[in-house]
C-alpha cells in the first residue's frame, strides 16, 4: 500500500495570514488533521456562508464533519478555553464528540500561567513584547524547566491534584503572588478529568500508522514563521517553533513523511504587537489597508500593523521551511491602489545585505529597497480563475513567483470559503 500524503499548511509571515481558510477548504480530502504547536494565542478565522467561525486552540478542520482532529504534544492546552470553543461548535450544529483527540504528552496550561504572563509583561516596561497574555510563554518555560503537567496526568486524578498543588506553590513562590482561583480551577479539572482522559491518544503513533496505511494527513500550523522562537525576530516572538521543525517535533512525525509544505502569505504584510517591521506603513495608506483587510487580531482584537509585501522576509521563510507552494491571501485588499510596492532588498546602515538580519539592532535600521508595480481598479472578489484577474494583478502574482522561485498554488480574493482561486 502506498504511503498517505502529508500536507503542511504553514504561516509564512508574522501570523494572521489566513491559514484556517485553506485548511477548511482542503479538509474534505484529509481524514486526519493535526495541530503541532502554540496555544490559545493563535487565531484562525473561517467564513462559511454567513457564519464566521473563530478558532484559538481547535484545529479549524473540525468544521468538516468527516475529519478527526488531533492536538499534538507540542501544543500547550488551556482546557477550559478548548471546551468553550467546542460548545460554540456544538451550538452551531457541528458535532465534535469522537472527533477531537489530545496527545497524552501535550502540556496543560493553567490560569496561573496567565497571571505570570501579565506580571512578566508589566515588568518589561517600554520593552514589552506584546504577548496575548494567554500564559503561553510561562507554560512553555515550565515545560522546558521540567515542572509542567501533561495530559497523561489525568490518568491518575489523585496524583493530578498533588502535582497541581505543587506547581501552584512553586509559581507563587517564584513570582510572589497568590493564585486566588486555585481551588476552583483544580475542582473543574478534576470534574472534567474522566472526559479529558477519554480524549487522550498516542498522537504520534496514530498519525504515523495512518500515513503508513495510506491515509492523508493535513497539518495546521499555528502563529507565523517570523514568530518562531529560533528563526523569528527574537525577542519579539512566540515561545514555540512556528516553523516546519515544530511540525515534526510537535506531532512526532518524521520529515521523510511530509509530502508538501504550503506557505500562507498575505499579498501585503501585517504583524501584531511590538517588534521590527521593515515595510510598515505609518500613514493613511497603512490605515486604508488595515480597514480594507479587517486587520484586527482574532484572538485579542488588537489593530494589526500593516505594510508592503516583504520578499526578503519571504525568501528567508521559503528557504527555512522548504515551501512547495504559496497560498497568496487577501489579494482583493489591494484593489484600488494605483501603485504597489514590493520590498526586494535591504540596506542596513547604508550597506546592501543578501540575507535577513539576525540582530535586533540591524533590523531596527533596515532601509527597504522597493520595486514598484502598477495596481488595478477592478473588483476581483467574484473572480474564479487566474486568467480572469486583471493583468496588473496577474503580473503582481507572477512577480512574487519569479522572485521567490516558489509557485503560487492558491489565491484568496475574499474571506469566504468560495473566494479562493486554485491554480
Amino acid at each position: 500500500m502506498d504511503q498517505g500524503k502529508v500536507t503542511v499548511v504553514l504561516g509564512a509571515q508574522w501570523g494572521d495570514e489566513g491559514k484556517g481558510k485553506l485548511v477548511d477548504i482542503l479538509a474534505k480530502d484529509y481524514p486526519i488533521i493535526g495541530r503541532a504547536t502554540g496555544g490559545a494565542n493563535a487565531g484562525h478565522t473561517v467564513v462559511v456562508g454567513d457564519n464566521k467561525h473563530v478558532f484559538h486552540l481547535l484545529p479549524s478542520g473540525l468544521l468538516n464533519e468527516g475529519t478527526k482532529c488531533m492536538i499534538g504534544n507540542g501544543v500547550v492546552v488551556h482546557l477550559s478555553t478548548m471546551f468553550q470553543e467546542l460548545e460554540k461548535l456544538l451550538a452551531g450544529g457541528i458535532p465534535w464528540d469522537g472527533r477531537l483527540f489530545l496527545s497524552d504528552r501535550a502540556t496543560v496550561l493553567f490560569d496561573y500561567h496567565k497571571v505570570i504572563d501579565g506580571l512578566q509583561e508589566e515588568k518589561k516596561g517600554d520593552k514589552k513584547v506584546g504577548t496575548t497574555k494567554r500564559g503561553i510563554g510561562p507554560c512553555y518555560a515550565e515545560k522546558i524547566s521540567r515542572h509542567a503537567m501533561r495530559m497523561c496526568d489525568f490518568e491518575d486524578l489523585e496524583l493530578f491534584e498533588k502535582k497541581y498543588r505543587e506547581c501552584v506553590a512553586r509559581a507563587e513562590e517564584m513570582y510572589g503572588f497568590k493564585h486566588e482561583g486555585a481551588d476552583e480551577e483544580l475542582a473543574w479539572h478534576l470534574e472534567m478529568g474522566a472526559k479529558i482522559a477519554s480524549m487522550l491518544k498516542k498522537v504520534s503513533f496514530e498519525m504515523n500508522a495512518a500515513v503508513d496505511l495510506g491515509k492523508n494527513v493535513l497539518i495546521e500550523g499555528a502563529n507565523g514563521f517570523m514568530l518562531d522562537i529560533d528563526h523569528g525576530t527574537y525577542p519579539f516572538v512566540t515561545s514555540s517553533n512556528a516553523s516546519i521543525g515544530g511540525i515534526c517535533t510537535g506531532l512526532g512525525l518524521p520529515p521523510s513523511k511530509i509530502s508538501e509544505v504550503i506557505g500562507i502569505v498575505k499579498a501585503y504584510t501585517t504583524r501584531v504587537g511590538a517588534g521590527p517591521f521593515a515595510t510598515e506603513l505609518l500613514d493613511s495608506l497603512g490605515d486604508q489597508i488595515r480597514d480594507a483587510g479587517g486587520e484586527f487580531g482574532s484572538t485579542t482584537g488588537r489593530p494589526r500593523r500593516c505594510g508592503w509585501l516583504d520578499l526578503v522576509q519571504m525568501a528567508y521563510s521559503a528557504r527555512v521551511n522548504g515551501l512547495s507552494s504559496i497560498n497568496l491571501t487577501k489579494l482583493d485588499v489591494l484593489t484600488g491602489l494605483s501603485t504597489l510596492k514590493v520590498c526586494i532588498g535591504y540596506k542596513v546602515n547604508g550597506v546592501e545585505v543578501d540575507h535577513y538580519p539576525t540582530r535586533l539592532e540591524d533590523l531596527d535600521n533596515v532601509e527597504p529597497i522597493y520595486e514598484e508595480l502598477p495596481g488595478w481598479e477592478e473588483d476581483i472578489t467574484t473572480v474564479g480563475t487566474f486568467e480572469e484577474l486583471p493583468e496588473a494583478a496577474q503580473a503582481y502574482v507572477n512577480f512574487i513567483e519569479e522572485r521567490l522561485g516558489v509557485p503560487v498554488s492558491y489565491i484568496g480574493v475574499g474571506p469566504k470559503r468560495s473566494q479562493m482561486i486554485s491554480i
